[in-house]
């Protein structure tokens, strides 16, 4: 499964560390979500799915895969 952030929309929220904190981080000096992996494990793609759908930007996005 193939994750981007869009930084630009991302508005520190945390929600994606909250659903997914396995997969997600923010950046200290400003909260912005960051990836802690490339490739997502398969028992944490319905986390990241989740984390993408509550996301209050929108900025997470997934290939479904």
């Amino acid at each position: 499964m193939k994750i981007t952030i869009d930084e630009g929309k991302c508005v520190g929220a945390g929600q994606c560390v909250l659903v997914a904190p396995d997969v997600f981080d923010q950046r200290d000096e400003d909260g912005v979500a960051v990836l802690l992996t490339e490739e997502t494990p398969e028992d944490e793609r319905p986390r990241v799915q989740e984390a993408a759908r509550v996301c209050p930007a929108a900025a997470i996005a997934t290939d479904g895969r």
